[in-house]
């Protein structure tokens, strides 16, 4: 186990660490089995006591990686559509879609910022929005927010449970990583029940 803690320690300090974040991060804007989530989280956790990789930097580097990964998928949606490849043709990815269609027609901003902390959500809802033409520069504005509000969330899960395993960067990261999937689990359904009360302010009219 010491091994394996100070594997984790070692890398965590190297600068090619911060190019991997960068690359999961981007992936995952267009192909959600890329666990950008649990890359972004663990290095958190481990900064929080061996302060590498850099939290701020951690941050930013994330922020940007999800930035032009949701774009990209903008931009692959209104090229290819949400049919062209096998694994969008699947009955899970285009229910996804379909409801992704629905919710961009009616409350696009929200959709698209809670979007962010739904893996499979927010492809579906990238690509279905360059599909459907929705405003490519409001969806940059959006995305820079977006991107920002997770890769923040997603650092700061990490710094304060990893300060609770300062002995072990293993057992800190991955129940980091665990908090992280049951918050991200909650923050969706209440924010899904909040927005079918409240009106959207941001709808496109």
């Amino acid at each position: 186990m010491q091994a394996i803690n100070d594997f984790i320690l070692a890398a965590a300090g190297q600068p090619w660490v911060l190019f991997i974040v960068l690359a999961c991060c981007f992936i995952d804007g267009f192909f959600p089995p890329i666990p950008s989530e649990s890359v972004v989280v663990g290095l958190a956790a481990v900064a929080s006591t061996a302060d590498v990789p850099n939290p701020w930097l951690l941050t930013g580097i994330a922020a940007l990686g999800a930035f032009t990964g949701d774009n990209t998928a903008y931009l692959i949606g209104r090229g290819v559509g949400t049919k062209r490849w096998r694994w969008m043709r699947g009955p899970r990815m285009q229910r996804a879609f379909r409801w992704a269609g629905r919710e961009l027609r009616k409350r696009p901003a929200s959709l698209i910022l809670v979007a962010r902390f739904v893996p499979i959500g927010r492809v579906a809802v990238n690509l279905t929005a360059g599909a459907t033409h929705y405003s490519h520069t409001r969806f940059v504005g959006l995305t820079v927010l977006s991107a920002t509000l997770w890769a923040g969330y997603s650092v700061a899960i990490g710094l304060f449970f990893g300060q609770w395993f300062e002995e072990n960067h293993l057992l800190g990261a991955a129940i980091a990583i665990l908090c992280a999937i049951a918050l991200g689990i909650m923050v969706d359904i209440v924010i899904s029940r909040l927005r079918a009360r409240i009106p959207d302010p941001f709808t496109e009219v």
